[in-house]
């Protein structure tokens, strides 16, 4: 129980440092689970890879609703196309280029180089999610990428474990058939349950705030059950149901945010610490250059290939083709999938499985730090001073029909310097308490909002939605937002 409360310790420690370097936080996470490991100071034996199997699925999910739950629709719904052609054509491009790759180049069996090609074939979503949202792109490259980190771990999982069954592999049509349906299923009850949990939060008040958070998780673990269970694609249902859910204006929403954006953490330094575990490090120096090749491959020719292959009929400018073919970040996603042909007994598995671990950690050391730099040079760095966002909390007042609109006025909102009375709130809204400064007062319509403020806002039931869509669009616009046009009031 020390180890573990030490290694958490270490671990979160390591989430600032990842922050001021701009390395990925997987690398450190890693870099602790293999200096335990039996190669390390710890010198802690493990090597059951159905366990950490289980437990990177469970990660994963957590990973994939964490991400669900920030991906904005308003955001994701132009590049959606494109990230769906992403996840299925440039899969297929990359497994077949990078296969061919590990075929002809290293040496390996057309089974294994099959693995280590549908493997590495993944974007990861936590490595992807943790860098993009610290560079500042532009919003259409943003939400392909998230949105192809989210949809393409279903294909090549159902991918990899039809190439991992022991016997013959199925004909490459059949696969098709399968991976469609699988898909079509995950998508289906991932958005039915995304909407069925959000109606019912927003309609039925829980007896303590602390329960939405729980419940959101709950809802979208929910759907990854389902997807499962029917035979389809857990992962996308789970990714589509957080989705949903994220975009709901729930109650509660910035506490949930922040319980989700905490499990993510935990999920994210549990899986990689597992992983580092199960490596032995001293039998990596066979397999190294032999992954430096297929990790030339993959990302010189393989990746490139699959996004101009891909987005060919979207016509995008080759600078953000460039920069979403160096921007595929590969993560423990690829390592995790690693473990299904050792789980399967494969023969060669564990070369497999040391071969995708290296490539991903000295790809992931090359690509991470210099994605702002590539940015950069392609002139694809956003720069718009964008007003902040109101993180407002929502608690709803069941039995007097009604809701309490909390938030604090941030220092880039243009909120600042409005009257109260030119928030123009709809009939059935009003700001009702102003704390400033460690003290609360009832504003009156000609009191002037400053930064810092912190507003509690009643509205009805009725003119919730209303209330909130205009407090947002007066913090991004300021005093006349609406009266020239913005549209921002309809936005989350």
């Amino acid at each position: 129980m020390l180890v573990c409360s030490l290694v958490l310790l270490v671990a979160v420690a390591a989430v600032r440092l990842s922050s001021r370097s701009g390395l990925p936080s997987l690398l450190i996470y890693l870099g602790i689970g293999i200096a335990i490991g039996q190669d390390g100071i710890g010198n802690v034996v493990f090597d059951n890879a159905e366990l950490t199997q289980v437990i990177g699925y469970a990660a994963l999910v957590v990973i994939l609703a964490e991400g669900g739950l920030g991906t904005k629709w308003k955001e994701i719904k132009p590049a959606l196309p494109a990230a769906i052609a992403l996840s299925l054509v440039g899969v297929a491009v990359s497994v077949s280029v990078t296969a061919a790759g590990a075929y002809y180049l290293v040496g390996l069996e057309w089974r294994q180089a099959l693995l280590v090609g549908a493997v590495v074939s993944s974007t990861d979503a936590a490595a992807v999610f943790s860098v993009l949202r610290k560079v500042p792109l532009p919003a259409r490259v943003t939400g392909v990428l998230e949105a192809e980190s989210g949809f393409n771990d279903a294909p090549v999982v159902i991918l990899v474990a039809a190439v991992a069954t022991v016997g013959p592999v199925d004909e490459w049509y059949v696969l098709i058939g399968k991976i469609a349906l699988e898909l079509a299923i995950g998508v289906a009850i991932g958005l039915a349950v995304g909407f069925l949990g959000a109606y019912g939060l927003r309609h039925v008040a829980l007896p303590a705030s602390g329960l939405y958070p729980i419940a959101v998780m709950a809802i979208a673990v929910t759907a990854y059950a389902a997807g499962a269970m029917a035979h389809g694609s857990g992962f996308i249902a789970v990714y589509l149901a957080a989705m949903v859910l994220g975009n709901a204006k729930l109650p509660h929403w910035p506490a949930t945010r922040g319980f989700a954006d905490g499990l993510g953490w935990i999920a994210q330094i549990g899986m990689f610490v597992l992983l580092g575990l199960l490596v032995t490090p001293h039998e990596l120096a066979q397999d190294f250059w032999p992954a430096v090749v297929i990790g030339l491959v993959l990302t010189m020719v393989a990746r490139p290939l699959s996004v101009f292959v891909s987005l060919l009929p979207f016509r995008l400018p080759w600078q953000e083709q460039t920069l979403m073919s160096w921007a595929g970040l590969r993560g423990a996603v690829p390592i995790i999938l690693a473990t299904i042909p050792m789980v399967s007994g494969i023969e060669g598995s564990d070369r497999v499985f040391n071969i995708v671990f290296v490539l991903v950690v000295v790809y992931t050391l090359v690509q991470g730090p210099t994605l702002p730099w590539v940015a950069r040079k392609l002139n694809l760095r956003d720069t718009d001073e964008a007003a902040a966002d109101l993180g407002i909390e929502s608690a709803p007042l069941e039995k007097l029909r009604g809701h309490l609109l909390s938030f604090a006025i941030p220092r880039a909102s243009r909120m600042h310097g409005v009257e109260v009375s030119e928030l123009r709130l709809p009939p059935g809204a009003s700001v009702t308490l102003v704390v400033r400064d460690g003290k609360s007062f009832v504003p009156a319509p000609s009191t002037v909002l400053r930064r810092g403020d912190e507003l509690l806002v009643v509205a009805t039931d009725p003119v919730r939605d209303a209330a909130e869509a205009r407090l947002r669009a007066v913090a991004r616009g300021g005093k006349l937002a609406g009266w020239l046009g913005s549209d921002s009031e309809s936005s989350h």
